[in-house]
């Protein structure tokens, strides 16, 4: 029986592969026009015996080889013990550390030990990092003048408080690189690479418009929201909920018929415990009921999940890894839809409003736990249990603020047992 012929274009391949330059050359040619060895159960590449013509391989002169074995050589003795090779002998360059440093954080991402949305601003400064220095540029080449002109990029598409951000995050990348053993001494970043200073922060706060939400307009957001994003915006106004606190709260953090929710912050692992408004128990309860299917068995616990069963803030599981953050999004056109939007105002700021009216209790410690604060003063050390009164009086007081109906039937508080 005669074999196609549409299935010969392998055979050429292999045809136009090069011969070993001596038998017990490590390396093996690839399809894909590299030198490759496979360690540890993982395919390594490394130079081209080839290049892309016309969509075909074209030999190049010598196959390469030298060069691919001047590499494996040189990265040999970490890969064949699991580690990362580390810098060639020319120096550490701008872009081997960045994809170094987002490899650190992609793992602590992937434990659950760093949020989606703090995997994304680190990408977003190391992609800046390349830009302006350029993926080639050796790190020991850098010097203050440098990190001088990348502030000012920064502080041309970002405000105060995101520059002070941008700053810091720079700063941790070269702090991490130095930790790491991927350079011998710690970056000088020269004196003007710094974070606004708190004269320059109060002044920028004081000609600004506020970015906190009214009462009326949260009760016009309520009116108008679908099911879930009016869940959403209770928990955020109810308990100081951020946007990956809703996405990441699982069914077994509430206790819906005592009406509280127990819930690590996701971001850093501190305690939150909070009461919960009848509206917002009520409000959960239909979300929950008419939750889709989950995509996935790791999302199965999860109070919330998108019409295609994934959770509403993560990552693209795909070489991009951009972040999506479907809760802004929604409540973004919310917002639009209502008619009430402003410049900075968005999901988050229902937080800030959440902490500066609870603020008004003048109860620090009970708000710290509902919002999931961390306290690292010497006071905290000895506090070891709230009474629950003291949250209830910092989620009725919002409440009232919010002036949302008191129940039917209740007194006093609007959950007490």
């Amino acid at each position: 029986m005669k074999k196609s012929s549409s299935k010969s274009s392998p055979g050429k391949a292999q045809s136009q592969k090069p011969e070993k330059p001596y038998p017990d050359f490590p390396l093996s040619p690839h399809a894909s026009g590299k030198w490759v060895k496979r360690i540890r159960g993982k395919l390594y590449y490394f130079a081209r015996w080839a290049k892309t013509v016309g969509g075909k391989l074209e030999r190049i002169p010598g196959d390469g080889w030298k060069e691919a074995l001047e590499i494996y050589k040189a990265q040999a003795g970490d890969l064949h013990v699991g580690r990362t090779p580390r810098a060639s002998s020319g120096g550490l360059d701008v872009k081997e550390l960045c994809n170094r440093f987002l490899t650190a954080k992609q793992q602590k991402m992937d434990s659950g030990e760093l949020t989606a949305r703090t995997f994304a601003e680190y990408r977003k400064t190391t992609d800046r990092l390349i830009a302006n220095f350029g993926s080639t540029r050796l790190v020991a080449d850098l010097a203050s003048d440098d990190f001088a002109r990348l502030r000012v990029d920064i502080s041309k598409t970002w405000g105060v408080y995101r520059l002070a951000d941008g700053v810091q995050k720079v700063r941790t990348v070269f702090k991490w690189a130095y930790e790491s053993g991927l350079i011998d001494h710690p970056m000088r970043f020269g004196a003007d690479f710094k974070k606004p200073s708190q004269a320059t922060i109060r002044k920028h706060r004081a000609t600004s418009e506020t970015k906190l939400f009214t009462a009326g307009e949260i009760r016009t957001l309520l009116a108008a929201a679908t099911p879930v994003t009016k869940s959403m915006i209770l928990l955020a106004i109810n308990c100081g909920f951020g946007n990956s606190d809703c996405a990441q709260l699982p069914q077994k953090a509430l206790d819906l018929d005592g009406g509280w929710v127990r819930f690590d912050r996701p971001k850093t692992g501190v305690v939150r415990r909070a009461p919960l408004w009848p509206e917002t128990i009520a409000a959960l309860k239909e979300a929950i009921r008419n939750r889709p299917y989950p995509d996935e068995k790791e999302h199965a616990g999860l109070v919330f999940l998108t019409c295609f069963g994934r959770p509403w803030v993560r990552v693209r599981k795909d070489g991009k890894q951009a972040p999506i953050d479907a809760v802004g999004l929604q409540f973004a056109k919310l917002v639009r839809q209502c008619k009430i939007q402003r410049e900075g105002v968005g999901f988050y700021s229902l937080r800030h409003t959440f902490r500066t009216v609870a603020d008004n209790v003048r109860d620090e410690t009970a708000i710290r736990l509902c919002m999931g604060h961390s306290d690292s003063s010497i006071d905290a050390r000895y506090v070891e249990q709230i009474d629950d009164a003291r949250l209830l009086a910092v989620a009725n007081y919002v409440r009232s603020w919010l002036h949302l109906p008191k129940p039917a039937g209740v007194k006093r508080g609007f959950c007490a047992k």
